[in-house]
């Protein structure tokens, strides 16, 4: 006989192990300016790749970008992007797979792109990117925010229509957050601002860089190792190496995400790196519509091109990897979908899986994990 004890020990490991094979798949959309459902979330085995769908937002106007408080428990939004009037930042609070709303404040100036969340987790950067300035929002104990600080860039640069004026894309903290990097699209740099003690900020001019003229710096992104940083570059389709030290990068390679073959206008991305360090990915909207693969030298730092891998959609906008390295997922923004990639950790390749969901202009891909 089966004692009672032995039953509950069964259950409870059997929940705990699929528990462990399972996460959380939050998904920002485009709701083309009008209140609608906005974020989605999907549940993720990581055994499989499978996604099945668990819940919604409700009244939610174009969350484009996302992030996640490190213990999960809290969802930060752009919620007002390519808005005529100034911003918002929604916050969440999250829970079995469930949303519950927070508060709004606005978040300084006008379409927020982007967001960066400290890991004290008492401060968010946002990216403004048609007024051309960044905001600094206070997080409270109960996850509401406040703001603080509001920065304003000048500048331009080659392109017209495109780099008439600042357009602050990304915010990224170094690998020890004492430092964010402020990429600008509109100026063709890189800005740079100190961080205090007491989470206070301070430009720091000796870490800015500037690209070159008609590049448009778009996301940055650090390597696990703390020595090199790489940025994806949106009107040149191509992607900066830097190695990095105490605040400060220094230009150490220049590559495109594309073949000869393909002209411009390009539409370059996101950019991500494996969880082992050994990849660099991108991706190419525009006529292209890939992943780009490269391989990191992890003495140099520098980049070899791999392959370019479809991304069986239109308009890969942004890119996520779980963190076991095993699947890539891509949100096609203008074919409505997201597709499961697997992935080979030895060579980087992607290869396509059945997994496909379809969901209204996907705009930014974030995992939870179980707890």
């Amino acid at each position: 006989m089966i004692s009672k004890f032995f039953t509950l020990a069964l259950v409870t490991l059997t929940l705990s192990s699929t528990n462990a094979q399972e996460s959380y798949l939050v998904i920002g959309t485009y709701t083309e300016a009008k209140p609608d459902k906005g974020i989605y979330v999907y549940s993720f085995n990581k055994v499989s790749g499978e996604l099945a769908f668990v819940s919604h937002g409700e009244n939610i106007t174009n969350p484009s970008f996302l992030i996640l408080s490190a213990n999960g428990k809290f969802v930060y939004a752009c919620s007002e992007t390519q808005m005529p009037n100034s911003g918002n930042i929604s916050a969440f609070r999250f829970n079995d797979g469930t949303l519950t709303f927070i508060n709004k404040t606005s978040s300084g100036g006008d379409n927020p792109a982007y967001l960066a969340l400290h890991k004290s987790g008492k401060v968010l950067v946002i990216a403004n990117y048609s007024s051309g300035s960044a905001s600094v929002i206070r997080i409270k104990k109960d996850g509401s925010l406040e703001p603080d600080t509001t920065f304003q860039f000048t500048g331009k640069s080659i392109i017209a229509g495109r780099q008439d004026s600042p357009h602050i894309h990304a915010a990224v903290f170094s690998p020890n957050h004492d430092f964010v990097f402020l990429t600008d699209l509109g100026s063709d740099r890189i800005w740079s601002y100190a961080i205090g003690k007491k989470l206070n900020f301070k430009r720091y001019p000796a870490g800015d860089v500037i690209t070159e003229p008609g590049s448009g710096p778009r996301h940055l992104v650090f390597h696990s190792t703390k020595k090199f940083a790489y940025c994806i570059e949106e009107l040149s389709g191509t992607v900066s190496g830097y190695s990095y030290n105490n605040g400060k990068l220094s230009s150490i390679q220049r590559i495109a995400t594309h073949d000869a073959s393909v002209k411009g206008p390009y539409g370059s991305a996101d950019i991500h790196i494996s969880p082992d360090g050994k990849f660099l990915y991108a991706s190419n909207r525009g006529n292209e519509n890939t992943i780009s693969i490269f391989s990191i030298n992890p003495t140099t730092g520098i980049l070899t091109f791999v392959a370019n891998q479809s991304t069986l959609g239109i308009h890969p906008r942004n890119f996520t990897l779980d963190q076991t390295g095993n699947f890539l997922f891509v949100a096609n923004m203008l074919s409505n979908d997201i597709i499961v990639f697997k992935r080979d950790q030895q060579t980087g390749l992607l290869t396509e899986t059945p997994v496909k969901i379809s969901v209204p202009k996907p705009a930014c891909l974030r995992l939870i994990d179980n707890p």
